[in-house]
């Protein structure tokens, strides 16, 4: 069973059991692109909800929009927030014009919701319409971006929860591993001695820094252009309306959302999507270098670095047995990689913006809240299935310090730096070992020289 509905540009068969529209029909004709839909996006259907919700009470309020009428629209959009109706949202991300295809689904399908509540069918617009009603004073021009902003601060708190989880989770190997000494190592040579725990401290530290600037550039979200419509002037809104709508918008979500004092502007500005994704592609970056780190450290079993063990997690090889992969590493970096590449296209597409809007939004969305989800993802993954289970090879660590030539760094200050380089290029061109060529030379004693090149005075630990 269908029933037909009636646009611009002709009609449209609807199935007859949909709460979406001919608006969204036409964009799931027009735009069979990613595959990637609305729905699999339920935070950001419930932004598009809240925005909804907050429009219809403002228009209440203001005397624009009949009480019964904003009361089924509220009703509706709190189904929507309460995760029902899901499948209803089936347009692609990827669309064309500048999102009004996702700003006509929700309308439609509240409108839809709205009716039934009301004791009306689907599609008897008269009695409440997705655009004289649920799109009373808005554009797709305000109501998208703000909602998209909405999305983003709902998926930054998952970001932030999985942040915090690794962040945790390496404190406390840190912690497990602060008296194993290995070798520090700069350009890839044998540097000075340093503990696993310091290294993982340092990524635990450095990945802290990282949930303050993701809180930051998330608040720039928090300014919104409800009110302007189209271009910024506010045409068909009554004055106040926006600053009114800012405030529901806070009072319904918790959030301290306030409007843009130049509407303009705001509607044309993606600036705070490329901060926020900038923020993204820093952490990503930060992840990535952690994950090669990792791969590093793991090397081996016999002709390789050898100094931790990661979680094995699936055989390596169909063709050599035995072998197995650091995989959860290297599906971090991965995932890393395409959040660089996803702020780039950010980046491009806010620079692609024209004169009083930027119709490339749907793609700065789906990038960002697809970087927001899968970054999430793999920090859960690598903390829960990667650096919860690592262990250390601490003897072989030793053996590393012990054998190593950059021990003879911390003999410089007491037998200057010629005299430690002759014997540094003595031990790598004999094989003997710095240790063993001091004792040998009498040039200090080995109570002086355990002192020394004991692993607290080297690294600092207590």
């Amino acid at each position: 069973m269908n029933r037909t509905e009636n646009d611009l540009i002709g009609s449209l068969p609807i199935p007859a059991e949909a709460y979406y529209g001919i608006h969204t029909q036409r964009a799931m004709n027009n735009f069979q692109i990613s595959g990637i839909k609305l729905l699999n996006y339920p935070e950001f259907v419930k932004a598009l909800a809240y925005v909804k919700w907050a429009a219809s009470e403002t228009n209440c309020q203001l005397g624009t929009l009949d009480k019964n009428i904003n009361d089924a629209i509220v009703k509706a959009c709190k189904k929507i927030i309460d995760g029902e109706y899901l499948d209803q949202f089936p347009s692609d991300m990827f669309q064309g014009g500048a999102g009004t295809s996702t700003n006509m689904n929700i309308n439609e399908v509240v409108a839809n919701i709205a009716l039934e509540i009301m004791g009306h069918k689907k599609g008897e617009y008269h009695y409440c319409s997705p655009y004289d009603h649920v799109n009373l004073s808005q554009s797709t021009n305000d109501a998208y971006p703000t909602a998209v902003k909405l999305g983003i601060l709902f998926y930054n708190i998952k970001v932030e929860d999985a942040l915090k989880g690794l962040i945790e989770a390496l404190k406390k190997k840190g912690e497990e591993f602060k008296h194993v000494i290995t070798m520090g190592r700069t350009h890839l040579q044998d540097a000075i001695p340093i503990t696993l725990g310091q290294e993982l401290d340092a990524y635990a530290a450095t990945l802290e820094k990282e949930i303050e600037s993701l809180t930051q550039n998330a608040e720039q979200c928090l300014e919104i252009n409800m009110g302007a419509t189209a271009v910024g002037t506010g045409l068909n809104a009554i004055p106040g309306y926006d600053k009114l709508c800012a405030e529901n918008l806070s009072k319904i979500t918790g959030l301290r959302f306030y409007h843009a004092k130049n509407l303009v502007e705001a509607t044309s500005n993606t600036g705070s999507f490329v901060a926020y994704s900038s923020a993204l592609k820093k952490l990503a970056t930060k992840l990535s270098k952690i994950g090669n780190d990792l791969r590093l450290l793991a090397s081996g079993p016999r002709c390789g670095l050898f100094e931790i063990n990661l979680p094995p997690k699936q055989a390596g090889s169909s063709i050599m047995p035995g072998k197995v992969n650091p995989v959860i590493a290297e599906v971090t970096s991965q995932v890393c990689f395409k959040v660089i590449g996803n702020d780039l296209a950010v980046t491009l597409a806010s620079e692609a913006g024209q004169l009083q809007l930027n119709v490339m939004e749907p793609v700065i969305t789906y990038s960002i809240l697809e970087s927001q989800n899968i970054l999430a993802n793999v920090m859960t993954c690598l903390q829960k299935n990667c650096i919860e289970g690592i262990t250390a090879n601490e003897e072989h660590c030793k053996e590393l310090v012990k054998n190593s030539i950059g021990i003879v760094t911390a003999l410089n200050p007491y037998i200057g730096y010629e005299n430690s380089t002759a014997i540094a290029k003595e031990a790598l061109e004999t094989g003997q070992s710095v240790y063993d060529l001091i004792l040998k030379k009498n040039v200090l004693s080995k109570e002086e020289l355990d002192r020394i090149l004991n692993p607290e005075n080297m690294t600092g630990v207590k």
